[in-house]
């Protein structure tokens, strides 16, 4: 699973987060820093609101948490979601000894500009790859 750590540094360069039910996520509070969170229509909806977007808690007794603002939520996207935002860029992503690499375009052409991390994680390795590429385009 994606750190929190890399999420934090994937939200600073700019990958932005559209909600959807299956989404995980993070509070920005040291109190709940270590719950995983799902978007679920049955547990957590997303709702909008003139100009903010709330995560509403539903069902949550056990705890005094109605809903939270987006900026205080930290997502954690997915294997699949980190896949797409590399997009056409991606060559492959392979099974190492020690964990995963992923390969990929830099720019989005030429096999000069070939790059490859490694990481224990797939996820991890993924958000490498979308880090440096958004590194890139800065």
């Amino acid at each position: 699973m994606l750190s929190i750590a890399t999420a934090l540094r994937l939200a600073a360069a700019g990958i932005m987060w559209e909600p959807q039910p299956g989404d995980r996520f993070a509070m920005a509070a040291p109190e709940l820093s270590n719950d995983i969170f799902w978007i679920s229509e049955l547990t957590i909806e997303v709702h909008h609101y003139q100009d903010e977007t709330i995560l509403g808690f539903n069902g949550t007794t056990e705890w005094a948490l109605d809903s939270v603002p987006l900026d205080k939520a930290v997502w954690l996207p997915r294997e699949d979601q980190l896949r797409m935002l590399v997009g056409d860029r991606l060559d492959a992503l392979r099974r190492t000894p020690d964990g995963w690499s992923v390969s990929y375009r830099r720019s989005g052409s030429g096999s000069a500009d070939a790059a490859l991390v490694h990481h224990a994680d797939a996820e991890e390795a993924y958000a490498a790859a979308l880090l440096d590429i958004a590194d890139g385009a800065a």
